[in-house]
């Protein structure tokens, strides 16, 4: 696994509400939840390191 980093992080009170609610209902933690996020945005933005970028859908191989 790779080293964790804190990160203080300051977040809308409403998206953090939000972010909660989705974090319960995939129960994982809030802090796993908002990573997992981040590491999906990354990942299909073709900007995680060592991970190629998911096809395009809408585009046939």
């Amino acid at each position: 696994m790779a080293d964790k980093k804190s990160y203080p992080l300051r977040i809308n009170a409403e998206v953090l509400q939000a972010m909660q609610r989705w974090s319960d209902d995939e129960l994982r933690s809030l802090n796993a939840q908002i990573e997992y996020v981040l590491r999906e945005a990354l990942r299909k933005a073709d900007r995680l390191p060592g991970e190629p970028a998911p096809p395009d859908k809408g585009t046939p191989p």
